[in-house]
């Protein structure tokens, strides 16, 4: 560490805090020194980059995700549909996966959240049809390659539509094969450490398609390992239904009773709580990952965030599946969250800061991590440097406010671990050219099989 270069990021145009208005200094991986305006680093530096032209974030957290659904933007048979009608339209286009499929549209998913500025990404993968058994494996390489920090869960389905579940039979698998490559995944890629670039979490799919022993063995090997559970939730009143003629019980009630109403979990979307339900998950200390724009695409509803958070519960950000989004850019999802938030709380209370703390330091909080989420001392050094210089910004007065009001798209420089990997507004050593050609044809592939 005491022989790693000194980068100071100088004089940002804007930044969350006043501490850093000068900038940071970083050395190896992590931030060494917050500079006030007008400082200087307490010791001479290796290098300078100069920010005076950028608004200088913490780099974005993506809290939920399904990078597959890259290959099915739009699809044709999902248009205009609610949650389980949409499902069961690309249930059957899904289960025809292949490894190439899962390689480039994790190198989509991933290069267009790193161009967002996002530098840590979490995804639910829970397809494993015969033959791809592998897909984690795949996407691990996939994120090293681009240097992005990654919670990959471990999903699954074991609930077919044979007993009662909504995913076809083709896409399940057993419990005992679900279970043992978990484990295998912790084991190989989980890294516990403070800086670690890869962690494992267990994610059964949906209460509509898992057993209630799956989601028991999944929370007693999580807790053995020490990994986090996530799951989606309480997205859709079709699913509260199903959960009252499945359980017999309301989808919190169901948590609690598989073992899930923790601190040591995370859920995708959480929407249809009452207020005695936000009161229960705010004392468990469980996160939410609020997925706006899914949300709206499928007529799920809005999340309650602000009363989930008074209540005790963590609340992140997602970009939920490019298929129901259609997109993966978490810039973009902030500006989501903020507009779509103040149709439910006041102006006052849903400020822009607000909407970039859920990317941020919420979205590390539903991850069960401290040294991310953050631009201070210790913290690993992600950051995110938007330039205002599109039409977009023309005339704008406060450089943070633009960011969201003004519909940011893009980072110019994004920093991962104190190593740059998006600069100039491109990705250091990926053609994009090649990368969207490859997954136009695979997705016409996908479609027609």
């Amino acid at each position: 560490m005491s022989n790693a270069s000194r980068i100071w990021i100088k004089n940002p145009l804007a930044t969350l805090d006043s501490a850093s208005a000068g900038g940071i200094v970083v050395q190896g991986t992590t931030i060494t020194e917050l500079i006030p305006a007008g400082g200087q680093p307490a010791t001479p530096v290796d290098k300078i980059f100069d920010a005076s032209q950028h608004v200088m974030l913490p780099g974005l957290i993506n809290a939920h995700h399904h990078f597959y659904q890259t290959l099915t933007r739009a699809f044709p048979a999902a248009l205009n549909k609610s949650l389980f009608s949409w499902l069961k339209s690309l249930y059957p286009v899904w289960a025809k996966l292949g490894e190439e499929m899962i390689e480039i549209s994790t190198q989509v998913a991933l290069a267009e959240l790193l161009l967002s500025g996002c530098t840590t990404a979490s995804d639910h993968h829970y397809l494993f049809p015969e033959g791809l058994e592998n897909a984690i494996d795949i996407q691990m390489a996939q994120a090293a390659k681009l240097g992005v920090r990654v919670h990959l869960t471990r999903g699954s389905m074991s609930l077919g539509e044979d007993d009662g579940g909504l995913p076809p039979q083709s896409t399940v698998q057993t419990e005992n094969a679900i279970l043992a490559d978990s484990e295998r995944l912790i084991q190989q890629y989980h890294q516990p450490e403070a800086g670690a670039m890869s962690r494992v979490a267990l994610a059964p799919c949906s209460p509509f398609s898992v057993s209630e022993d799956l989601m028991r063995a999944s929370a007693a090997m999580a807790a053995k390992h020490n990994v986090r559970l996530h799951t989606h939730l309480a997205e859709t009143h079709d699913e509260t239904d199903f959960c009252i003629q499945m359980f017999g019980l309301r989808p919190v009630d169901y948590l609690e009773k598989v073992g899930w109403l923790t601190d040591r979990v995370w859920l995708a979307h959480g929407i249809h709580f009452n207020d005695t339900e936000i009161a229960r998950l705010g004392a468990a200390g469980t996160g939410i990952c609020h997925c706006p724009s899914s949300n709206m695409l499928l007529a799920s509803g809005q999340c309650r965030t602000l009363e989930l958070e008074a209540a005790g519960s963590p609340v992140g950000l997602g970009v939920d599946g490019s298929a129901s989004n259609d997109g993966s850019n978490m810039i973009q999802e902030v500006r989501q969250a903020f507009l779509l938030q103040r149709l439910r709380y006041p102006a006052a209370e849903i400020t822009h800061q607000k909407a970039i703390s859920w990317a941020t330091e919420g979205s590390a909080r539903c991850l069960g991590r401290d040294d991310i989420g953050k631009l201070e001392v210790g913290k690993q050094a992600d950051i995110g440097l938007y330039k205002l210089d599109e039409l977009r910004f023309a005339g704008a007065g406060d450089p943070l406010a633009a960011l969201v009001l003004c519909g940011a798209q893009q980072a110019d420089q994004v920093m991962v671990a104190g190593q740059w990997r998006v600069t100039d507004g491109n990705i250091n050593g990926l053609d994009l050219n090649d990368l969207i050609h490859r997954q136009k044809q695979l997705a016409q592939k996908l479609a027609a099989l």
